[in-house]
């Protein structure tokens, strides 16, 4: 007995003429097959579903096709090789043993629905799962495994259109053989669909924690040996480069949709210091700070990837100044923008005990009076003007900046004509400023 993979009809050596799908019983070759009259037949069967498709068949059509399930299954193969590159593979190898064993599967469960034998029917299930898993851990979509099972859905519907018209069976049963097939085949594509999604989301997951893990490598302090970091890059799937840009970004109290970053790009956006480490700069700033949805964030200047970690740290230190209102509030901070800022109050103690040591001649003054000196000695040093020039930038008389700068005289002293005593002033009243609105 074979099965003529051309024609798909039934050569000499199948079932007998005369029997029954060829179970060796005689019958009237005037007797047509036909549905039985139950609660299974066809037309109270739910459109789409192939196990109750199948179901709804008389159980002697299994029995019946059963001995050409073998050359069926070789038939499908060769078929599907022919038609779809990637599996005309030999198959004495374990994938083509993997494969015929799969298509056998596919043909033998419709028959078991029909005879309603239920036993392995997870099994089966996840069979066909795992041949999703499968193409992906090769590296293929799942168009060629769909292709496969639309090629073996026409094959098989090919072969037993021959064999129930050889046997005569009725029109309807036929149609609804049809309608098992293809609903068949969707089954299954949808079940290696889910078997594909599932390696899918696994992989990612551990792509992701990989990623996590080498942007934790990055940031150490002291730095990670390039080696280290070279190995875990590999595993992680990610392009070393030379110079990087590191984005510190507000923490948030909700739970906001993650932002559509590029591939590239290694993310932390959870706990309290939540960051982005991109390669080399942001091709378009405005729209990663649209991604961003609300949250602010502050870009620290390119640098080369050992520095990685001390960008990081002016990148937060930058937005901790915008959250205290230091620093203008802004959707994105680019800290190349703030630098003076950013390195004067990079340690607030220290830049406080300097004014304390260098301003301490005004201690005396009331709040009023030392308000509107500091801000005299300040413009004073900026420009070192004449009183015209800074009552102008001060808004008021000249004569009143005399009076004030009289003033500042008496309490200052020779300290006024020392380069380093007005440097040291300077500084201690520009961070006195900057702290001030915060």
């Amino acid at each position: 007995m074979a099965i003529d993979v051309g024609s798909g009809s039934v050569r000499e050596g199948g079932p007998r003429e005369g029997t029954r799908f060829g179970v060796g019983r005689r019958t009237d070759p005037r007797r047509r097959i036909s549905a039985p009259h139950n609660e299974r037949s066809a037309p109270q069967v739910e459109k789409g579903c192939a196990r109750q498709l199948f179901t709804a068949l008389p159980k002697e059509i299994a029995d019946g096709f059963r001995p050409y399930v073998t050359p069926l299954a070789k038939a499908i193969v060769r078929e599907i090789q022919g038609v779809v590159p990637e599996y005309a593979q030999p198959l004495d190898t374990a994938f083509g043993v993997y494969f015929t064993r799969g298509i056998e599967q596919a043909i033998l469960q419709p028959l078991n629905n029909i005879r309603e034998e239920e036993d392995g029917a997870d099994d089966w299930s996840e069979y066909f799962r795992l041949m999703g898993k499968l193409e992906f851990a090769a590296g293929r979509g799942l168009q060629s495994l769909q292709t496969a099972y639309r090629v073996g859905g026409r094959v098989a519907w090919r072969h037993f259109a021959e064999f129930g018209k050889k046997l005569d069976v009725q029109v309807d049963l036929m149609c609804l053989c049809a309608e098992a097939i293809f609903a068949y085949v969707d089954d299954l594509s949808k079940l290696s669909f889910e078997g594909y999604s599932t390696a899918q989301e696994r992989a990612v997951g551990t792509l992701a924690r990989r990623r996590r893990r080498l942007l934790e490598l990055l940031l150490a302090e002291p730095p990670a040996s390039p080696q280290s970091v070279g190995d875990l890059a590999d595993s992680a799937r990610w392009d070393v480069p030379e110079w990087v840009t590191l984005v510190a970004l507000e923490p948030v109290s909700d739970d906001p949709d993650d932002p559509r970053l590029d591939d590239d790009v290694l993310v932390n956006l959870e706990g309290a210091r939540p960051c982005l480490l991109i390669p080399d700069e942001p091709r378009d700033p405005a729209g990663l700070v649209a991604e961003l949805g609300g949250r602010r964030a502050a870009m620290a200047p390119k640098v080369r990837i050992g520095d990685a970690a001390r960008s990081l740290r002016w990148a937060r230190h930058a937005i901790d100044l915008v959250q205290r209102g230091v620093l203008p509030n802004r959707a994105l901070t680019r800290c190349a923008d703030h630098l003076t800022t950013l390195w004067l109050l990079s340690d607030e103690f220290l830049v406080t005990q300097i004014g304390a040591r260098c301003l301490a001649p005004l201690d005396e003054l009331t709040v009023k009076q030392r308000a509107r000196l500091s801000e005299t000695l300040l413009v004073w040093l900026q420009s070192r003007g004449s009183a015209r020039e800074l009552a102008e930038r001060l808004g008021i008389h000249p004569q009143t900046v005399r009076y004030r700068m009289n003033k500042l005289e008496q309490l200052f002293g020779d300290r006024l004509n020392d380069p380093d005593d007005r440097l040291d002033m300077e500084l201690a009243l520009r961070a006195e400023t900057l702290l001030m609105r915060g």
